[in-house]
Order: C-alpha cells, then structure tokens, then sequence
C-alpha cells in the first residue's frame, strides 16, 4: 500500500485542502467538499464509490478501520492517499476525538426535473446546517428521494451539513439554487406548506400518495407567495406553550406522519 506524505504547511496540495476545510466560497469554486471521519467515509464508499482523494493522519493509520479504507484506496486507480502529521490533520478537521480520515468528493450535480412528481422537500432559505443536515436524513429515512433548495439555503455539501446527515445526503438528490416558486406551480402534485398559524392539521391531510413539503427559515417561516401558491397550508398540534417546532423536528413528524399513513393496513 503505497502512501504519500506531506509534512509542510507549504505543500500546494495542503494549502489547497486548507483552504477546501475553511471556506465555503473556495468549496462552491471548486465544486468539491470534505468528508469528516469514519461513518461519512464509509458510507460515501458504500453508496456511491471511490473518493478521489483520502487524507489520514499518522496515528490514523494504525487504526484497524482505516486500513480497511487505505487498502481499498490503494486499489483504485482514481485515488490518491495522503498521510498528514496529527497537527496538520487536525487544522483540517472538524471533528473532535474522532477517527483522523477525510475523503475529498466532487460535490454532484443533478439536473433539475421539469416537474415535481414524486414526493420531495422544499426548503425556502432553511440556513442553519445542522436543521438542513436533520431535514436530510429524516427524509431518507422516510424515502423521500428529492430535495429542492431555495437560494439563501445553506450550502447542502458543507462539511456541518454533511455530519448532521450521517451519510443521507448519498442517497437523495439535493438541487441548489432553485426557482421554488416555479417548481411550485408546475408541481403534478400537492404542495403542503407548515405554518403554526394554519387551522388544518397534518394529520387531517391525505398522505397516502405523493405530497412536496415545504418548510422555511427557521425564524420567518415559508415566505408569503410561497405559502399562496401551496395547495395546503397546514400545522403541527401541540399541547406545550411553545409556539411552535425547530424546523428539522417539523419535517421529522410530516415526514413519518406520512409514512404512517402510506404503511397502514
């Protein structure tokens, strides 16, 4: 198994990755992102293939999970491995008391369809990453297998994202930068809008069949032409005097609150 080495912070591929690890705006550029320990690799290797860069660091090598890793990406000819000192590593990561492993992916890119017809989430400027990345693996657990973001969103591939979904995000299809009230009106299907201020409940909706969700900033909900053009506006009941649920605990119930309807005997 061959390895190689970087031990300066001066190395052009380190300050590359430096610079991938630390700025949202360099990640958008170069329509590639990070993968922070063990779970996210493993499941990237699962679901989709080999990464075209792994990163570990030295103590990370004797680790019986990452060899496993190495090996395999020793036998890909599409990637490079790259062993890292503790110290630079860790300028890298994120994670702390974790497995010393990153893989660098390509962020995909999907092409939009021209119609919502399947059941899907729109997210209308939801910016705080772990909400998107709680949003995200909820759905995949709910098997919605589309998710259509707003401009505004957060970035959907960052590294926070990507922690909060556990692996979600590689079995989904996440559209940036989408025309939401566009894809609203040539939705073949209903869109139902969360709102607390909505008299109709969830549960009094039929979920039997494909439905999109749209959910808002966390702060300011759904914007108002959005929730106009939704075919139901509808809410949560709740018994607490609180006014209303986190964004990512909101989809969580709408989303299983269908499946319970779409698996019921």
């Amino acid at each position: 198994m061959t390895l190689k080495t970087i031990s300066s912070r001066d190395n052009p591929l380190y300050k590359e990755l430096k610079h991938l690890a630390t700025s949202s705006q360099a990640r958008r550029k170069a329509a590639r992102t990070l993968l922070d320990g063990v779970h996210l690799c493993e499941a990237y290797l699962q679901h989709v293939g080999m990464p075209p860069l792994c990163i570990v660091s030295e103590t990370a090598v004797l680790n019986s999970e990452v060899t496993v890793i190495l090996q395999g990406c020793a036998d890909s000819a599409a990637t490079q491995s790259i062993v890292l000192p503790d110290a630079l590593f860790h300028a890298l990561s994120q994670v702390e008391h974790g497995i010393d492993i990153l893989f660098v992916i390509d962020t995909p890119e999907q092409k939009e369809p021209q119609r919502l017809m399947q059941s899907a989430v729109l997210l209308d400027k939801v910016q705080d990453p772990g909400n998107f990345g709680s949003i995200v693996r909820s759905a995949a657990a709910a098997g919605i297998r589309q998710v259509f973001c707003s401009p505004g969103t957060t970035f959907a591939w960052s590294p926070k994202v990507l922690r909060a979904g556990m692996g979600a995000h590689f079995l989904i299809e996440i559209f940036e930068n989408v025309d939401l009230e566009a894809l609203i009106q040539r939705a073949d299907i209903p869109v139902i809008a969360t709102s607390s201020y909505a008299k109709q409940r969830i549960y009094d909706l039929d979920l039997t069949k494909p439905v999109a969700w749209l959910f808002g900033h966390e702060g300011q909900g759904v914007a108002e032409h959005l929730q106009a053009l939704s075919t139901h506006q509808a809410t949560i009941p709740h018994l607490g005097a609180i006014e209303s649920l986190n964004v990512a605990a909101s989809s969580a119930v709408c989303f299983f609150e269908q499946v319970r309807q779409q698996t019921s005997d």
